[in-house]
């Protein structure tokens, strides 16, 4: 086995590993290969006859994985997460999968590619699409929709305060020219946001490729299924860097792993709840956890990520 120095800071590694809670011999799924951090510490941890699936639908991510991994008991595949369960029934791998990672992060090696147009600060095409095979890029999207549809992406999955205004200033410039490059759409927001606020050019390219890769709903799929492909005591664990995301993942671990709750003077015990609730109770939810002040220090874009698991317990 020989592995090349991975090119991406991976965000809470150790505590990402903790948490699946590794069998030397079990099955696990690293759903965001990546730079592949994650990866790299899964197989140091399991043993001779432990198996790593690792996914990514960037080709980019494959071809160059496939050229720093060389172990036998790794599987590399260019598939999307969402796609987890359909694949699991082709393997016949459905309910003996013992932990799945899954970090909603893009890497450093996708960002600083001026190619791919996933960052404000490096000039290239508006491209935004994780897997650039299919779909639409940022560019056709911006260039075809109504105002009011790019408001609302802006709002929905950036924030409300300046969306209006760059979804109008996007729509007086697309008339006199194409909206192509990374530093055209900088300077439509540089009109409205001003020079100080850079947090915010960060997060309307973030709303934008969200909205562009489908992220959300991409997460929604892959929770729904984890239960299925998960066998008893197998654990999935997510990281995510944005509230929505983070919002929708803590609402589905909530919902299966605890009862309702109980109105105060409610004339129902809660073991009365337990026993009746009990069936719907499929996981066992792990503790959050967050970038040590050390780890943000040394990768600044990790401050707002967000760890959570939970383990199948039925």
């Amino acid at each position: 086995m020989s592995t090349a120095k991975c090119y991406h800071n991976t965000v809470l590694l150790n505590e990402a590993i903790e948490s699946l809670n590794i069998k030397k011999n079990g099955i696990y799924i690293d759903c965001t290969l990546g730079g592949g951090g994650h990866s790299k510490l899964i197989l140091k941890k399991i043993g001779k006859y432990g198996r790593l699936i690792a996914l990514d639908k960037d080709k980019e991510t494959i071809k160059y994985a496939k050229k720093i991994f060389f172990d036998s008991r790794m599987s590399i595949e260019r598939l999307s997460f969402s796609n987890l369960k359909r694949y699991c029934i082709k393997k016949k791998l459905l309910g003996k999968i013992d932990g799945i990672l899954i970090d909603l992060g893009i890497s450093n090696f996708q960002i600083k590619n001026p190619k791919r147009g996933f960052s404000y600060k490096i000039n290239g095409p508006l491209d935004m699409r994780i897997d650039n095979s299919f779909g639409i890029t940022a560019s056709e999207w911006i260039q075809k929709s109504r105002k009011q549809e790019i408001s609302k992406v802006l709002k929905k999955f950036g924030n409300k305060k300046f969306s209006k205004k760059i979804a109008l200033e996007i729509c007086k410039f697309r008339k006199k020219k194409k909206i192509s490059y990374t530093s055209q759409l900088y300077e439509i927001m540089q009109k409205v946001i001003g020079f100080r606020k850079k947090n915010f050019f960060a997060l309307y390219f973030q709303a934008i490729r969200i909205f562009i890769n489908q992220e959300i709903l991409e997460i929604k799929k892959i929770l729904l299924d984890v239960y299925s492909i998960l066998k008893i005591n197998g654990r999935f664990v997510v990281i995510s860097f944005h509230s929505l995301e983070d919002r929708i993942i803590k609402k589905f671990i909530q919902k299966y792993s605890s009862i309702p709750e109980i109105p105060q003077n409610f004339p129902v015990t809660e073991k009365i709840l337990l026993k009746k609730y009990k069936k719907s109770i499929l996981f066992k939810k792990g503790k959050k956890t967050f970038p040590s002040s050390k780890e943000i220090i040394n990768n600044p874009s990790c401050k707002s990520a967000i760890l959570r698991y939970a383990e199948k317990i039925l």
